[in-house]
């Protein structure tokens, strides 16, 4: 069975998501049958990182939020992470363009590696607060996760995996997808959203039974 998720590293909900499927996939009989595929999505392309501007400064200036709406966004962020072992530290998290980033992550797909550069990416937004735009950053998160720094350093001097990026986004708007995360199971069940474990259980159940 083969599920896709269409995904931003950016993207707080998606990382939420990422971990209550990951919960609900641990509990399922037929796990071992199940491949998982991640596609690129980004939520703001006009994003980029600028020194001593924060994610909050940035959603504050070009977005139109309140700064106290934030706050409290925030709070509840933090709150959810916590409940399923993530940290959310929002407050250190700054704006960058996520294409490189995803065209890491297709790297790392041919590596058999695309789980754990899903994570990393998370881990170094949401909760270093490192700027995942850098190509230095990029080049170092990825050799943690064990890519050869000669692939990683050929891909983020030259336009490897654009393309493939560039589809996947095509993809998505193909699907109708607005926003993500977004889980798409054997190409007929979709989930949408940040559900709970026993959701995404549910829907993994009743897929693998139409299946067969």
């Amino acid at each position: 069975m083969k599920v896709e998720i269409w995904s931003d590293v950016v993207c707080p909900f998606c990382y939420l998501g990422k971990k209550k499927f990951e919960n609900a996939l641990a509990q399922f009989e037929y796990k071992d049958q199940v491949e998982v595929i991640w596609h690129s999505f980004q939520l703001d392309p006009n994003s980029h990182y600028q020194p001593g501007i924060t994610i909050a400064d940035y959603l504050v200036e070009h977005k139109g939020y309140d700064a106290e709406d934030l706050k409290e966004m925030n709070s509840e962020l933090k709150e959810r992470g916590t409940s399923v072992g993530l940290v959310f530290n929002l407050e250190k998290a700054l704006p960058a363009n996520t294409f490189d980033a995803h065209r890491i992550i297709h790297l790392a797909a041919l590596n058999g590696l695309q789980n754990e550069a899903e994570e990393r990416l998370f881990k170094a937004y949401f909760t270093e607060g490192k700027n995942i735009e850098d190509k230095a950053t990029l080049e170092t998160l990825a050799a943690e996760i064990g890519l050869p720094a000669s692939d990683v350093v050929n891909l983020l001097n030259g336009d490897q995996f654009t393309d493939e990026v560039k589809k996947d986004i095509h993809d998505s708007k193909s699907l109708g997808i607005k926003g993500v995360p977004f889980f798409l199971i054997d190409e007929k069940f979709s989930v949408s959203g940040a559900q709970e474990s026993n959701y995404f259980l549910r829907a993994l159940t009743k897929a693998w039974v139409e299946e067969v």
